[in-house]
């Protein structure tokens, strides 16, 4: 079979970057939890006759915070914070050189967002990091090189109850940030939101999405005492979800993400039902077909196996865009025998 010479879609991280990558990432999955912010330095405070060491840090340019870390000759407390803080600032620079070498990295606000859900263990019970952020994780993940648009979203999915100790109201769970979230008004005005915001045209925006049947609809979720919109099929989207991480700010912060492979297939479905915004159902395309290149160049049954855990009813408009599909993964002949094989039946 012939194939069109066209731009590859996707480029190979080195063997060596990639095991950079890789210490860094097990090295954080071992490490609890995160220090927000810059790594920070200590200071020794004293006032009414104690002396308290604070660590300084800064969430933001400009915005420093104070945290209190022990009083004055609490060695054993002051050595852990040094501890924590050497691996914070190592870690940063590790973030600063993946960088460089067109690792995937989102920025300070939101690494903040993230690393206040992670101390919280709101991903250890459940919450998955999904769109755009979750697709730049899987190509660090899968030491993958390939363009991304800048995202200016979070986007966080549970399928079920989140497994936590007690409610995690998110809103203020936002605000504790340090960040000026404001809940973002429904559609109409009388829905129930679904996002907050940061001030600003291109502040970012942190949405809650669940499973549901209305693209949309608003869903309760009392663990987080917020509402989530509903994604049709979000369900087999976040199936069996699998611990990662991802880059942002100067950290590595662990979260679940969807399998890549169920991934290729909802986005897939997702970009014939962007009705009136052709440059999203181009982006949701654009990510399944590299994320599928890389699997199927790698162990194709992944993709065929959640091929066959898919819906039919979510299959029904993707079908038609096989020769579509096909033709822009012309460079990697084993997607496009893939594509054929599922979607040419």
């Amino acid at each position: 079979m012939g194939y069109v010479m066209v731009k590859p879609l996707y480029r190979e991280h080195e063997l060596a970057f990639r095991t950079q990558y890789a210490e860094l990432k097990e090295r954080t999955l071992g490490a609890g939890e995160l220090l927000p912010g810059t790594p920070g330095s200590l200071a020794l405070r004293s006032g009414s006759g104690r002396a308290y060491w604070y660590r300084v840090f800064y969430t933001l340019p400009q915005k420093a915070r104070e945290e209190l870390v022990c009083k004055e000759g609490d060695e054993a407390a002051l050595n852990a914070m040094r501890e924590r803080m050497a691996f914070a600032q190592w870690a940063a620079a590790q973030v600063t050189a993946l960088r460089k070498l067109e690792f995937q990295v989102a920025d300070k606000a939101t690494a903040r967002v993230l690393v206040e859900l992670h101390n919280r263990q709101a991903f250890e019970a459940g919450l998955v990091l999904v769109g755009t952020l979750g697709y730049m994780a899987w190509l660090n993940e899968l030491g993958a090189i390939a363009v991304t648009a800048r995202t200016l979203d979070i986007d966080l999915a549970r399928r079920q109850r989140l497994k936590l100790a007690a409610p995690l109201p998110f809103l203020d769970t936002m605000k504790d940030t340090g960040l000026p979230f404001v809940a973002v008004p429904g559609l109409p005005s009388t829905a129930p939101s679904t996002s907050i915001k940061l001030p600003g045209v291109e502040g970012l925006r942190v949405d809650v999405l669940a499973p549901g049947k209305t693209l949309g609809a608003a869903i309760k979720v009392p663990e987080l005492e917020w509402m989530a919109q509903a994604i049709p099929y979000y369900d087999y989207l976040l199936a069996d979800a699998e611990r990662g991480a991802t880059l942002a700010g100067g950290h590595c912060i662990p979260v679940r993400l969807p399998q890549a492979a169920r991934f290729v297939w909802h986005k897939l479905y997702a970009s014939t039902q962007r009705r009136g915004s052709p440059e999203k159902a181009a982006k949701d395309q654009q990510q399944a077909l590299v994320l599928g290149a890389v699997l199927a160049e790698n162990d194709s049954n992944e993709l065929k196996n959640a091929f066959e855990a898919t819906p039919n009813p979510m299959l029904a408009p993707v079908k038609p865009l096989l020769n579509q599909l096909a033709g822009k993964a012309a460079a990697h002949p084993a997607l496009v025998d893939v594509l054929h094989q599922c979607l040419g039946g």
